[in-house]
């Protein structure tokens, strides 16, 4: 499907039923507005972006319609009503699930981290073809001493063997469930992790990422909420032209005596820009996302992978605002194909052609594409942070 990740089919729980007292006032964290839309929704809006097959959001009883306002037009979204604890409230959303077609994963989240990287998403769903559970983890970097009862340290913790724990946690579907269903543990389990440790199952580690902060305390949120106001991304890519292949540039076929050669159609514009915006955002590259070891990307056209780098960008708050590329190339002639370029990668972006720029330039016959050995592309994107209603 254009736009969707390389992902094996997952399933999604959000835990949105706590109170959130401690970040102050008197509507809940997950409800609060965050860079024009609250916080519930940014991780929700990055799930059903990365091809979540559906996301339970568990919340309080009494704040189901709030919920539903919160994730209004969001697709694939079922609302189950959670328990006093986290651990009742997470076995409510997987009790839900298992009267479902369930997948053979799922991810369960906390809301209240609203900044989730697809990357993380992609790490974890990958380690659950060894193991039955992956959490994303943190190193500790600061000295750890052991408190006494009175308020002395007692001794030193070793913190190279401890790891900071963040979510989504990602489990095989059937696995969690059973766990949970199986739990004599404390009241509230730490998290879900711990209840498949009890019983026996084996947790993955996985790198996690800082942008997981979880918003606790009202400074939190104020620090999440003071976001870049814009960010900028660079994106280069290089293909060989070659005898028998077809020459897309743009999005656009031009007639030329070769064309160039890759895993997908090769289109050296829409692959920088692709891994311009994923910069800007912190997403990584084209090759995170479409791989050219998977065989399903082979002859793909590269509109696909831009279309999906952009809706990475809105999941994440951002709007595109202009791009500005520059293609490297002594021929074809560039000049008398620049309209059709920039009306399909306006269109592709969802801007105005007045946001996109190309341009083209040669190297004076030196290098490879000096020699028409091949053609480079340079491209630069700018993205602000979205209002309300456009980060959807």
């Amino acid at each position: 499907m254009a736009g969707t990740p390389p992902l094996p089919p997952f399933a999604a729980i959000v835990v949105a039923a706590g109170k959130g007292l401690r970040v102050g006032g008197d509507i809940p964290k997950q409800f609060r507005m965050l860079g024009g839309k609250p916080v519930l929704r940014w991780s929700v809006d990055t799930l059903a972006h990365a091809g979540a097959d559906v996301i339970f959001v568990v919340v309080p009883p009494d704040a189901e319609s709030a919920a539903r306002e919160a994730l209004a037009g969001v697709e694939g979204v079922r609302f189950v009503h959670g328990g006093a604890t986290r651990q009742q409230s997470v076995r409510a959303g997987l009790e839900a699930l298992a009267a479902t077609a369930q997948p053979e994963r799922v991810l369960i989240h906390d809301a209240a981290r609203p900044d989730l990287p697809v990357a993380v998403i992609a790490r974890l769903l990958a380690a659950l073809d060894e193991h039955p559970g992956a959490i994303p983890v943190l190193p500790v970097v600061d000295s750890l001493a052991v408190a006494g009862t009175d308020g002395t340290m007692i001794g030193k913790a070793t913190r190279e063997a401890l790891r900071r724990v963040q979510t989504p946690q990602a489990f095989r579907t059937s696995a969690i469930l059973a766990a949970h269903r199986d739990w004599t543990g404390p009241a509230d389990a730490g998290d879900d992790a711990q209840v498949l440790m009890a019983s026996n199952g084996s947790v993955a580690l996985v790198d996690g990422d800082e942008r997981l902060k979880k918003i606790t305390f009202a400074e939190d949120l104020m620090e999440q909420a003071t976001r870049p106001a814009f960010r900028i991304g660079q994106g280069f890519d290089v293909h060989r032209l070659e005898a028998g292949e077809e020459l897309w540039l743009g999005g656009v076929l031009i007639p030329h005596d070769k064309g160039l050669a890759g895993h997908s159609d090769a289109d050296v514009a829409l692959h920088a820009i692709t891994d311009a915006v994923l910069g800007a955002v912190g997403e990584g590259d084209i090759g995170t996302h479409f791989p050219p070891s998977d065989p399903q990307w082979r002859g793909a056209r590269s509109g696909q992978f831009l279309e999906h780098a952009v809706g990475l960008a809105r999941a994440a708050g951002y709007a595109v605002a202009n791009v500005d590329l520059t293609l490297i190339c002594e021929a074809p002639k560039i000049g008398p194909h620049r309209p059709a370029m920039r009306a399909e990668v306006a269109r592709l972006m969802g801007l105005d052609e007045s946001a996109v720029s190309i341009k083209a330039t040669t190297t004076e016959k030196l290098g490879f594409t000096g020699r028409g050995e091949g053609i480079a592309a340079q491209a630069i994107v700018c993205v602000t942070l979205a209002t309300k209603g456009t980060a959807t």
